[in-house]
Formats: C-alpha cells, sequence, structure tokens
C-alpha cells in the first residue's frame, strides 16, 4: 500500500486546500496519472501517482485544508496493471517500428486503464465550477489539449441551450433565495493573508500627489520615435532607485531575533487583478533592468498572472509590492502591506488640474495622487515622506531619472 501525500509543488507552501479529486476509491490509476487538485497560496496544483495500482482509500474530503506532509490517499500497487501498461507500451513500440497507426492516448481503449485529458489545472477549475463533464468538450488544439477558451464555447453553448428550454417551460424562480459564491481556493487565501497582515503589522498610510506632465511629454516623444513604453515601467525604475536611498523600505523585520532586515535584492511584486483574484506576481532583480526590460517583463508577467499561467518562481521572494489602479479610477486607498514586507505603494488616477507653475503661472498639469502603507515599526512618517518625495522628483523631473541610470 502506498500513501500519496501532499507536499510542497516548489513554492515553500506549508499547506493546502484539496480542491477536487480526480479519481474515486476502486479506479484503477497509473504512473503520474493526476489524482487531485490542490489550492496553494497563489496556485492550483495537479498531484499525480506515484505508481500504478487501486485506488484503496480516500483520507481527506474535497474542501478541507491540510499541512504539507498529510495523507490524502492510499494506492495498492496492482502488479496486473503495470503488466497491461508495459504490453501496451511495448505494442505501440512495434507498431511504431512497422508504421502501423498507434491507439491515441485520448481514445478509450481497452490497454488503457484510463482516459486522461490533456487540460491545465486552472482549465479543470472552469470546467468543474460550471458543473461540465472535461471529457465532453472538444479540443481546438491539434495536440488535444482543452484550453480555457474550448471549455468558455462549450459552457456558451450550454447556456443557449439551458435558456431555450427555461423559455419553453416558464420555470418560476423563487427570489428570496440568494446567491451563493464559494469562499474558497485563492479568495480564501487572499482573506487569510491579509488578515494576518493587518492584524500583525500596524498599518499607517501616507498620501501624496505627483507631477506627471514632463513624463507625459517624454513618452510623446518616445512614441513619436517609435518607443512605446507604459507609465508602470518608469514608475517602477522610480521606486527601485529611491528603495537604494532609503533601504528600510526594502525590509523584512524579523522580530524573533530582534532584527531588522535590509534586502540586497529588488524584486517587486506586481499586484494584479484577475478573474480568480488578487495575484502578486513578482518582478525579479528589477535593479538590473532597464525600462524597457521592465516594460516587457511586467506586461508578461501580468498576461501570464490572468491567463492563470504563472509558474511558483514567479510568485516568490518579494521585497516591495506595487498596486497600480489608477487605469481603473479612484483617489486613494489605505492598501494592506504584503507580509511580510514593510511598505506597499499604490497608484491612483491622474487626472488633468490647474497647478501653478515655477513662473507663478496657473497651468493645466496632470497630477496622479499615490498612498504608501508602511509599518510603523520599522519606519516612520518622516522617512516615508522622504520616500515619496525622492520618488516624486524622479517622475517629474525625468531627466534625473535617466542620469540615475547613467
Amino acid at each position: 500500500m502506498l500513501e500519496v501525500k501532499l507536499h510542497d509543488v516548489g513554492e515553500g507552501m506549508t499547506e493546502g486546500e484539496v480542491l477536487h479529486y480526480l479519481v474515486k476509491v476502486g479506479d484503477s490509476v497509473m504512473t503520474d496519472q493526476p489524482l487531485v487538485e490542490v489550492q496553494t497560496d497563489k496556485m492550483v496544483a495537479e498531484l499525480t501517482s506515484p505508481c500504478s495500482g487501486i485506488v484503496k482509500e480516500i483520507r481527506i474530503e474535497a474542501g478541507e485544508t491540510v499541512q504539507v506532509g498529510t495523507s490524502l490517499l492510499y494506492i495498492e500497487i496492482d502488479e496486473a496493471v503495470r503488466a497491461v501498461q508495459k504490453s501496451f507500451v511495448e505494442t505501440k513500440s512495434i507498431a511504431e517500428e512497422q508504421s502501423i497507426p498507434t491507439i491515441k492516448l485520448e481514445e478509450k481503449s481497452p490497454h488503457m486503464p484510463f482516459n486522461r485529458i490533456l487540460a491545465a489545472p486552472y482549465t479543470r477549475k472552469i470546467a468543474r465550477d460550471n458543473n461540465i463533464n472535461i471529457e465532453d468538450v472538444h479540443a481546438s488544439d491539434p495536440s488535444g489539449r482543452i484550453s480555457e477558451e474550448d471549455v468558455l464555447r462549450f459552457l456558451k453553448g450550454q447556456q443557449t441551450d439551458t435558456e431555450s428550454k427555461k423559455e419553453s417551460k416558464q420555470v418560476e424562480v423563487d427570489q428570496e433565495v440568494p446567491d451563493e459564491i464559494p469562499f474558497r481556493g485563492i479568495r480564501r487565501k487572499i482573506a487569510e493573508k491579509m488578515t494576518k497582515s493587518l492584524f500583525t503589522i500596524p498599518h499607517v498610510t501616507h498620501f501624496d500627489e505627483v507631477n506627471m506632465t514632463n513624463l507625459f511629454k517624454m513618452r510623446e516623444q518616445l512614441k513619436a520615435d517609435g518607443e512605446s513604453v507604459s507609465v508602470s515601467a518608469f514608475l517602477i525604475k522610480a521606486l527601485v532607485i529611491s528603495l537604494k536611498d532609503f533601504p528600510i523600505f526594502n525590509a523584512e523585520l524579523d522580530e524573533e531575533n530582534s532584527r531588522i532586515l535590509l534586502k540586497k535584492n529588488y524584486h517587486i511584486g506586481i499586484a494584479t487583478n484577475t478573474d480568480s483574484g488578487l495575484i502578486v506576481p513578482v518582478l525579479h532583480d528589477v535593479d538590473k533592468q532597464s525600462i524597457k526590460e521592465i516594460n516587457a517583463n511586467v506586461g508578461s508577467l501580468t498576461a501570464k498572472a490572468i491567463a492563470g499561467k504563472l509558474q511558483p518562481f514567479e510568485m516568490k521572494n518579494s521585497t516591495f509590492t506595487v498596486s497600480n489602479v489608477g487605469p481603473l479610477g479612484g483617489m486613494g486607498a489605505t492598501p494592506i502591506i504584503n507580509y511580510p514586507e514593510t511598505a506597499l505603494i499604490a497608484f491612483h488616477k491622474t487626472k488633468k488640474q490647474p497647478i501653478v507653475n515655477e513662473h507663478d503661472e496657473i497651468v493645466i498639469g496632470h497630477i496622479m495622487t499615490l498612498s504608501m502603507a508602511f509599518d510603523h515599526r520599522v519606519a516612520d512618517g518622516a522617512t516615508a515622506i522622504a520616500f515619496t518625495n525622492r520618488f516624486a522628483s524622479l517622475i517629474e523631473q525625468p531627466h534625473k531619472l535617466m542620469m540615475e541610470m547613467i
């Protein structure tokens, strides 16, 4: 009898939530066959079978959160299944040598104890959340892998059928019954982490304004020269330069050993809004990247976060987090620090408004508001103000930003 335990999937996790079993007691399984999906802090991971055999017992129910090392299920090693698997592999090899068409893995066959559907865990989750049997979904990719788009296309067709049936039957709906949203997965992990941060760190939020007018002019000049760079890339570069001048905000408090750890790496977390909740991909070693490289890497990470395709290493070891909510609107907020970091900065809406220039003239400027939350155990308000002043000076006078990169 072989135990299948919850193991660390590669991001330093300590626990995980059992989302869904892909097998049941009595099923025959093969080596590397997906057995169960688990939710970690920031991703859905698929645990596979270490051997061929029969599922004898499932110890943990779906929906439970357990520690790493917990036994999830037991598999009885089945020599007969192993022999069938070996026979299939040998038959397939002979067929390939003789140029005889072999049985496709996605087709049901008496030689195969299971019919594996090729699909990412997140794609399976979409199907499961919408009560779709993923085996009923047609793969548009020639490889046979089912994509999110395939599932959504299937769902749309299903909904159309359901609406037609409802129209013909005139089903009466009880308006008093509330809708329900499961409080689990990423949503629950976000809640747990935010609660820990808020109840552990004494938050202070500092608000400020930054004149973006000159930066916008420089971007327009770059566009005219064929270079398109997002505002975020400039903001992140200015932040890293400011963090080098004020390392207390690129730090972590180690209360147990009574010390503050000043990090020498500059790994910036990019808070990203996705359909699954707030995800924070990490842009590593930003101090070693040009503004152009930052622009490309932020775009790539954001796209992967939204698609649910981030790798574990792309969500680890952030030292400071940025939340760019300006495109969504809003003038300010009191953001919660990404524990165990010391600070987080949020960029809000930029709007045109009258300002007084250096010649005491009233002109129209582009003003962005920001809010910076910091750990009052580690830093004080005066230091936070000095930090945002330094940041603002680099943005308001872009030539200073250029000089810092020479």
